[in-house]
């Protein structure tokens, strides 16, 4: 597919993303930069080009869904919102403080978020709800959600996919962040979740695998995901941390944002020069 006026578009609002990113957790001590940075341009896409929603009215009734089942990736969920314009940018930087709406796990007091996260595999299942609640109220919205390979240890993750495919719930459009690291360490040295793919095929999902920082294959596989019947699942293969060398394919980020205004000056510099 050729490059259309989309793309370059939503590139730049990635990297505005990943930018803030790493200016919110560093301001606030805390959080979970590499997970956030792997989601960035599956989310960004989402909300910048496909969703069908209304910031002026976070709760319309007839807006599409997104849930965020690894819910530790808040950076980038809010990120997103703001510059979307649920919520002024400048709240990004209470993230993590006392009283502030922005916690470490997505929660939906928060203007633009449709379900509250943290329990692993908990949003997968409130995704599975939502896309029934629509066939039920006899609404034409998608429910989107995304899920970490992490959070693929579950056993609830594997039920919620069962599920899913005896509901037969073609509106409902999952993605796989597949950065291949973990809280602890690398998920095939932690518990080896095989090929993904083959493995959500075999639960009757329709299954797709991508480059989940291409714009172009992001595209795509939504386009794809319209075309067939029943629940989608969308494996990105990600990169933890990306955009910066520092933080690339490094466990040690997952929940640690950088220490030191050089690190943040260098992780910035590389954010904007494309690393």
């Amino acid at each position: 597919m050729q490059e259309t006026n989309d793309v370059p578009y939503i590139k730049e609002k990635a990297k505005e993303v990943r930018k803030l990113i790493i200016q919110m957790t560093y301001a606030a001590k805390s959080g979970h930069p590499g997970g956030s940075l792997s989601a960035t341009d599956v989310l960004t896409y989402l909300y910048f080009k496909e969703m069908r929603i209304d910031p002026k009215n976070p709760m319309w009734e007839d807006r599409d869904r997104f849930v965020l089942s690894k819910g530790h990736a808040s950076p980038a969920l809010y990120s997103v919102l703001a510059l979307r314009g649920f919520f002024p940018v400048e709240k990004l930087f209470t993230f993590r403080k006392l009283g502030s709406e922005l916690q470490g796990h997505v929660t939906n007091h928060v203007p633009g978020v449709d379900a509250t996260a943290g329990s692993l595999g908990q949003g997968f299942s409130n995704a599975i709800g939502m896309a029934l609640a629509a066939r039920l109220k006899n609404k034409s919205y998608r429910v989107f959600a995304m899920i970490g390979d992490g959070e693929s240890n579950e056993g609830s993750v594997w039920e919620a996919a069962l599920s899913a495919n005896h509901l037969k719930l073609s509106n409902l459009i999952v993605f796989l962040d597949r950065n291949m690291i973990q809280l602890d360490g690398f998920t095939e040295n932690i518990l080896s979740l095989g090929n993904m793919e083959d493995k959500f095929r075999s639960f009757g999902w329709a299954t797709r695998t991508i480059n989940g920082h291409s714009i172009d294959e992001i595209q795509k596989a939504v386009e794809w995901s319209k075309e067939n019947e029943g629940p989608k699942m969308i494996i990105a293969k990600t990169i933890k941390g990306k955009g910066v060398s520092f933080m690339e394919n490094n466990p040690e980020y997952h929940g640690k944002p950088v220490q030191d205004e050089k690190k943040l000056d260098e992780a910035l510099k590389q954010i904007e020069e494309g690393f």
